[in-house]
């Protein structure tokens, strides 16, 4: 039996509890999924580069997490006229790429997939309370070392901190991605055990500033801000290993886009 894209996909879903949601971002951005399956790359978003990785790859299917037109909903008919979302789809079309993403689904997981993909890349699977996420409990550390720690694991250029370098730790608080500054604060409210909150992405005037008026008060308190993508990407490296299990005949890639940004 030829194996379709769309094959792929009910499989994926099917071991997702409370999926397919009637409202979600998960959805299909390009190409015919009734094709059959040449193969699969995993990222954490369907960038150029990626697009053309895969075609090299011979894989026309791309998993992606975050939005390839460049907004949470891909909505495109602003972009209609624009010559760099022409070109991507241009790319597309011509290898008949299909992309799906896979975000709120993957966070349904249980264990959420790309909280899964973080923990065993940073090696903190050891130290989760039971299954309760986000909080870890490390060996004891400061929090310079867990920042130096963070970079080489997540291969970060660099991490932000809003805090005491010096300042001991070893209760963490764990939000991938680009989590609202509400919720950010929220755990660290609830959880006031938390020593150090680990953040993809941030708002500067929201979460930073909670963390600086809590420090100001006396209280002991930290901020790693570790970026975006090297917070997910690990996530979408898992899902490679979780796939595989359930698709073993197609040929899987993951392919990570990498941090966009220099540091000068």
């Amino acid at each position: 039996m030829t194996r379709t894209i769309q094959s792929v996909i009910d499989t994926i879903l099917e071991a997702i509890p409370g999926a397919p949601l009637a409202e979600t971002v998960d959805t299909f951005k390009s190409g015919d999924p009734a094709q059959p399956v040449t193969g699969i790359v995993t990222t954490f978003l369907a960038s150029y580069a990626v697009i053309q990785r895969a075609a090299e790859l011979g894989a026309n299917l791309i998993i992606t997490h975050e939005p390839t037109f460049y907004n949470h909903l891909d909505e495109t008919v602003w972009l209609e006229d624009d010559a760099v979302y022409q070109a991507k789809r241009a790319l597309l079309d011509e290898y008949g790429i299909v992309v799906w993403r896979f975000h709120d689904s993957w966070h349904m997981h249980q264990p959420d997939g790309i909280m899964t993909g973080v923990a065993r890349v940073l090696e903190w699977e050891a130290y989760l309370p039971g299954n309760s996420m986000p909080l870890f409990t490390l060996p004891e550390t400061t929090v310079g070392a867990l920042a130096a720690e963070l970079k080489v694991k997540l291969g970060a250029d660099t991490v932000r901190v809003v805090g005491d370098l010096r300042m001991s730790c070893s209760r963490v608080g764990l939000m991938v991605g680009a989590a609202p500054g509400e919720w950010h604060i929220r755990l660290m409210s609830e959880r006031q055990e938390m020593d150090v909150l680990v953040a993809g992405e941030i708002n500067e005037w929201e979460t930073c500033e909670y963390v600086r008026d809590a420090i100001a008060q006396g209280r002991k308190l930290a901020l790693i801000v570790a970026g975006h993508a090297n917070t997910e990407e690990p996530g979408m490296g898992y899902l490679v290993e979780w796939l595989r299990a359930r698709v073993p005949d197609v040929p899987m890639t993951h392919v990570p886009v990498g941090d966009p940004f220099q540091f000068v």
